[in-house]
Formats: C-alpha cells, structure tokens, sequence
C-alpha cells in the first residue's frame, strides 16, 4: 500500500533532509521533527505508521520518548526505528529495552534503510 506515513526525529537538518528524501523516493508520505516536543505534536497532528527516532535529541532523548510512546495505548503500536550514530556494545539493547522496533546505525545505509522499513511496513520497495 503507497503512502505510508513516516515521522522522522532527528535533530540534525542534513540527516533530516536525507532521510526525508530517500522516504519520499520510496514512496512514503513524510513528516519531520527536530525535537522530542515537536514529534509529540506531530504525531497528535497526524498519526504516522513508522517513526525513525534518532536517539541522540536535545532535551527529552529519542530513548525517552520512546519509552513515552510505547507506554501509551493510542501510539503503542507505532512501529519505531532507532536511527542513531550510537553503535557501541549495549546500545542496540538499551533501544530494544525502551521500545524500538529495530535500530539502524548512521552513517545511513541508503540501500539497506529502505528494505528495513519496508520489512516493517510489509511493503515491497518502489523500483526506480
């Protein structure tokens, strides 16, 4: 199914604008958010089907909201991808233990984070 809502948190405008078109390339209507209160907004604007959390946020971090998320009844179910330069032992544990879904390292893998949403998405990827 096309158009599949993604949020993507990310404090930093260059990974924001990235991430943002290769989810547009890919065929999924995208919101973004600089912050933890900003995806808060968003999300009660309009509920996306995926978030890619960045973990690393000014403020409430990216695990912090997700553990927010999850405990909620109404966004539980939001499928959330950790998208983080956080690649040290325990890391990938510490985002599963606080809700997400799966966790992707930056640098961005342009390849392989399309298939990872897809997987989630139960969507064949848009060939180009």
């Amino acid at each position: 199914m096309a158009g599949e809502r993604i949020l993507i948190v990310d404090d930093n405008a260059t990974n924001l604008k990235l991430v943002a078109y290769l989810m547009t390339a890919n065929g999924y209507e995208v919101t973004t958010a600089l912050d933890a209160d900003a995806a808060i907004e968003s999300i009660g604007r309009q509920r996306p089907d995926l978030i890619l959390m960045d973990l690393q946020l000014p403020g409430t971090d990216g695990l912090a909201l997700t553990r927010k998320l999850k405990a909620d009844p109404e966004t539980r179910d939001i499928i959330i991808v950790a998208v983080t330069a956080y690649a040290m032992t325990g890391d990938r544990e510490r985002a599963e233990a606080a809700g997400c879904d799966d966790y992707v390292t930056k640098p961005i893998d342009t390849r392989a984070l399309p298939e990872t949403i897809a997987k989630h998405l139960g969507k064949r990827l848009v060939v180009s």
